[in-house]
């Protein structure tokens, strides 16, 4: 898709199949302009917004993009991309992602993380891209903070004598993020069997609650979703009723973050 672009593929020496690439996000940095999308069609509420929407955000501040008057939410830079060749790869897309990596869009993947990778091709052949300035866990919409970006990263190989890993892990260094404030949130559910349609109920829910709360209009609401709004799996072992849970940082209502 035109929204997943990367760059690559980069041959790593010494990289052989059942070595481990250990990628070190040393520094990357935004350009001053992003934008979140709905596109028709995809999305977990694709039924609910049929119809295409764009908004385009200013992000010369390196903090915060303003959302509008009253909501910032703070610019936390990640690749939305990042993987190697897979063992059957031959242009091989990288949506969906896979046991290579791809397209993972794991927030937590910012400066100071180190993302492990199974090789499983010669030289690896790592590729990157798709540049988020903030990003919820879910990107719900179907679009993060879209951005143009600068990289600096750091290969290592672990030789597989040494460690084996069968899909992408990660360290990260301090806490899960490290701009979010998450001292106030409010947290919307949704229960049942099935997690697809709980992570659905748990959205829609949230959206009504920023919607009336915050008087902003629905699809405005599912794209601040998008933004910052992280899903959770709450429990998932009693008895084949399962509780998704929606939580939103209060701090971006409110000058917290100063």
């Amino acid at each position: 898709m035109f929204i997943k672009r990367s760059v690559g593929p980069v041959y790593i020496n010494g990289a052989e199949p059942g070595d481990t690439l250990a990628v070190e996000i040393l520094d990357l940095k935004t350009k001053h302009w992003g934008w979140t999308a709905v596109l028709p069609g995809l999305g977990l509420l694709a039924e609910d917004y049929p119809d295409a929407y764009l908004r385009t955000f200013d992000l010369s501040d390196g903090k915060y993009i303003h959302f509008n008057d009253d909501i910032k939410v703070p610019i936390e830079p990640f690749l939305g991309t990042m993987g190697v060749c897979p063992k059957d790869g031959d242009g091989t897309p990288i949506m969906p992602p896979g046991n290579f990596g791809g397209n993972l869009d794991v927030r937590q993947l910012t400066v100071g993380t180190t993302l492990y990778l199974p090789v499983q091709q010669a030289g690896a052949l790592f590729s990157c891209g798709d540049g988020h300035a903030a990003q919820g866990d879910g990107e719900v919409c179907v679009s993060a903070l879209e951005c143009p970006m600068y990289a600096s990263l750091k290969f290592t190989v672990i030789k597989a004598s040494e460690k084996t890993i069968p899909s992408p892990q990660f360290q990260t260094k301090g806490g899960l993020t490290q701009k979010v404030n998450h001292d106030d949130f409010y947290g919307t559910t949704g229960v049942g069997p099935d997690l697809m349609t709980g992570a659905q109920e748990a959205l829609r829910a949230m959206i009504d609650y920023v919607s009336e709360t915050y008087n902003i209009e629905k699809i405005d609401a599912y794209l601040l979703a998008s933004l910052c709004v992280d899903l959770r799996i709450s429990e998932i072992v009693d008895a084949g009723e399962y509780v998704v849970s929606a939580l939103l940082p209060l701090s971006i209502f409110n000058d917290s973050q100063e």
